[in-house]
């Protein structure tokens, strides 16, 4: 099979160039990934996927099959850009990865059983769509879900951050500011709540952290202010940390709004996260087999401070989420226009097809090997349950 898979790849690689190369060149923001979702989709038709497009009303999402049964192995396409900037964090390079690892182990899934899955989730930058699929109970029926992410050094799959999205509001009259000078107003409301939050912080866990600003302030010099409104940004290293954050926040709003009657309403502005549990067994066979196919210096787990849909999926379902260097000039920063560039280079296409190969060579094993797949689902139990 491992032949099987090199050699699909070695044939196939112009078309996951120019998957690549296309995206690059056609970036598109958060949900509107048009034309990134259309090519994608069009590829997979050429391979004989069977593709669902606008999954689940999801406007550029996407999900695509072949084979048939458990295993069900899954990876993960993530096609948005930055406005102005581009590819500058590589998810033209994401959805190369995970596009060819699903052609790869297709090539083979009617010899060995099983399924292949590659679902496409659009706007990762605003909080992604991995939250939605996952409450509509979309990888209830999936094994393991992989995704590899293109960086400036390799590393194995870590953690990230527990993000709630919070943005409180206060409404309160509409009132000629001249007349009614002495009147509580929804502005009021918003400065105390941050003055109480900031009071009590000195008691919050090491691990946690609120951002916040004043996006509306609903102010004229006429008119009192009747609509203020706050963005908290809560980031911790897990759920719990993050609600714990979370249900101060509305008791602090609670007891705002009994002092001075100012009513308040709660609502997400993006997509909240979990954080991501990593399945070691998983990324160990996952390393195992990019050491095999020639990448061999792996850096220790990484976790980052930023927050990622997958890390939803991960609390459902067995994942990885390993990094993967795709620059040979160590002056290029992640998150750069060079890295955005560096992503369509001749290095990058070379990593890009051994990672998809060794991204397929572990569904391969899953599928062929059920102890292997055993051990996977149990670690992650055990970790569930505890």
């Amino acid at each position: 099979m491992k032949q099987k898979i090199i050699s699909f790849l070695s044939t196939s690689k112009d078309d996951i160039k120019n998957l690549c190369t296309y995206l690059y060149e056609h970036p598109e923001t958060s949900y509107n990934e048009f034309k990134s979702s259309e090519y994608i989709c069009d590829l997979l038709h050429k391979y004989n996927f069977e593709i669902e497009r606008n999954f689940l009303d999801i406007e550029n999402a996407f999900i695509a099959k072949k084979g048939t049964g458990h295993p069900k192995i899954c990876y993960l396409c993530e096609y948005d850009a930055i406005e102005n900037d581009g590819h500058i964090t590589g998810h033209n390079m994401v959805t190369a990865m995970s596009v060819a690892a699903a052609l790869a182990l297709g090539t083979v899934i009617d010899e060995i059983g099983g399924s292949v899955v590659l679902i496409g989730c659009p706007g990762e930058y605003l909080g992604g769509t991995k939250g939605t699929m996952v409450k509509q109970g979309i990888f209830d029926d999936i094994d393991v879900v992989m995704l590899a992410h293109p960086d400036i050094s390799t590393c194995e799959s870590g953690a990230s951050s527990a993000i709630i999205p919070l943005g409180l509001k206060f409404e309160s009259e509409h009132k000629l500011s001249f007349l009614n000078k002495n009147d509580y107003t929804s502005l009021d409301a918003v400065l105390l709540t941050l003055n109480i939050l900031n009071s009590i912080k000195k008691g919050f866990p090491d691990n946690l952290e609120i951002n916040s600003i004043v996006s509306n302030a609903g102010y004229t010099t006429l008119l009192l202010p009747s609509n203020s409104e706050i963005k908290f940004c809560i980031r911790a290293s897990d759920t719990k940390t993050a609600n714990y954050a979370y249900d101060k926040i509305r008791e602090i709003a609670s007891y705002v709004t009994k002092l001075i009657n100012i009513p308040n309403k709660f609502f997400l502005y993006e997509s909240p996260n979990k954080e991501l549990v990593t399945n070691r067994t998983l990324n160990r066979l996952f390393s195992h087999n990019l050491k095999e196919n020639g990448i061999i210096n792996i850096n220790p787990a990484r976790d980052i401070y930023a927050g990622l849909s997958i890390g939803d999926v991960s609390h459902k379902v067995p994942c990885i989420h390993p990094y993967i260097s795709i620059i040979e000039n160590d002056t290029i920063q992640y998150g750069s226009l060079d890295f955005a560039k560096a992503t369509i280079s001749p290095f990058a296409l070379k990593q890009c097809i051994t990672v998809a190969t060794s991204l397929a060579l572990t569904g391969t094993d899953l599928i062929e090997n059920k102890s292997l797949l055993n051990e996977v689902q149990t670690e992650f139990s055990n970790i569930k349950n505890n």
